[in-house]
């Protein structure tokens, strides 16, 4: 961990969630939706993870504060949590020995595609999810 990764992580993940969704809210109407996308890792204590983990977990809080903060403009915030997920980021970023660890302690037995967090956010902004507001989905294939 150096202070050049906190800052870039905590820059992208927080002040990044913040600053997007005070642009976007100027314009959204009613029955709008702001989706942040969390991580499974505020779900547990990952070793090596302190400071990824930690700018999740603020995205988390923040969704929970910005529900209340835009509920009475009938503004839905949430955000989705997934665990590991096949990305150009996770294909040259992490080693085949930790995805085996982790599709090894997947109940679904694999890692997540992009479609299977699309659907999510098609779901979340979509009329059926009227009902939900800073909620965290937990998107890992039953890894917690």
């Amino acid at each position: 961990m150096t202070e050049e990764l906190y800052r870039r992580v905590f820059d992208v993940n927080v002040l990044g969630v913040l600053l997007t969704t005070q642009a976007a809210v100027k314009h959204l109407g009613e029955g709008g939706s702001v989706i942040n996308i969390s991580s499974n890792v505020t779900s547990g204590f990952w070793p090596q993870l302190a400071v990824y983990a930690g700018s999740k977990g603020a995205v988390d809080v923040i969704t929970g504060v910005l529900a209340s903060e835009l509920g009475a403009r009938k503004i839905h915030v949430n955000a989705i949590n997934p665990g590991l997920v096949e990305t150009e980021g996770s294909r040259a970023g992490l080693s085949p020995e930790f995805k085996e660890l982790v599709v090894a302690r997947t109940p679904l037995g694999r890692i997540g595609q992009p479609d299977d967090i699309a659907a999510l956010v098609v779901f979340l902004a979509s009329d059926d999810a009227r009902w939900l507001t800073g909620e965290k989905l937990l998107a890992a294939g039953g890894l917690r």
